[in-house]
């Protein structure tokens, strides 16, 4: 009878959950489909009085927000195909390349993820400054083209391909890199869209290393175009939550189309030592 009753209750929770999360999201895309001035109103509505895209054009006219959106999507790809190809790489030598110090380099690696982000920029900052990268894309991408976390993500669930696999591979002819690509790859495929996933969202979301290193308008991403909006438009609540659509919308959508093989990533990773 307990475990009976506790089912209606996890069920419960698990809705309640669901709903709390969702409601800041519903309410900025019902935000940003109301007149001027109806977000601000108490107790606040979620659902516009009268649906407008005003504010979606507004958004276009007072911005160059196809010049911001083609940035982001320009660093996002790069920077994800680019990190995916060295994570894998990087993860599938530490977890079945036998080669001189890989497991100390390796608890380095991992020690090195209890660093903050941000103690890295300064150097890094001079480091593209002495090559003469400020305000390209390249300040933007080569910071994100690989990562500890991903290689430890990769590294963990290469760790689960079958050694004698691998050396099938090998006695048939096949070379280190013919059996990365034909071999580990497949296999990897659902961690290696997960670490794609990330990849992607952090890329897109990224705010300050952007604002940091890209001094000319014209080579803003979404979220620093964006952000442009508050000093001038700071009341506008509806243009502001437009704005935070546009920037939202892309990744949720890429995020629902691959979420079977993000699931699968996650779940047989968490079955792994």
């Amino acid at each position: 009878m307990m475990h009976r009753a506790r089912v209606p209750l996890l069920y419960a929770a698990l809705i309640g959950g669901a709903v709390l999360t969702m409601l800041p999201l519903w309410w900025m895309i019902a935000a940003s489909l109301m007149p001027t001035g109806e977000a601000n109103t108490f107790p606040p509505r979620l659902w516009p009085s009268r649906v407008t895209g005003e504010h979606y054009a507004d958004l276009f006219e007072r911005l160059n927000l196809a010049r911001y959106a083609a940035n982001s999507v320009l660093i996002a790809v790069a920077v994800t195909a680019i990190s995916v190809v060295l994570n894998s790489l990087a993860g599938y030598a530490f977890a079945k390349l036998a080669f001189a110090g890989r497991d100390r380099i390796f608890r380095v690696l991992v020690a090195a993820l209890v660093i903050p982000g941000q103690l890295g920029m300064l150097p890094l900052f001079l480091i593209l400054r002495q090559l003469g990268l400020i305000n390209t894309y390249w300040a933007v991408i080569i910071p994100g083209m690989a990562s500890i976390y991903g290689i430890f993500l990769v590294r963990q669930y290469a760790l689960s391909i079958p050694d004698p696999l691998l050396d099938a591979a090998r006695v048939d002819g096949a070379g280190e890199w013919r059996v990365y690509w034909e071999v580990v790859l497949p296999v990897c495929r659902p961690i290696l869209v997960t670490l794609g996933l990330f990849s992607l969202m952090g890329a897109w979301n990224d705010f300050l290393w952007p604002l940091v290193v890209l001094t000319d308008g014209d080579m803003h991403t979404l979220p620093v175009g964006l952000a442009n909006l508050v000093g001038e438009h700071v009341q506008d609540t509806e243009l502001m939550m437009a704005g935070a659509v546009l920037t939202v919308l892309p990744v949720v959508i890429v995020f629902v189309a691959l979420q079977r093989f993000y699931i699968a990533g996650i779940m047989s990773g968490s079955l792994k030592e």
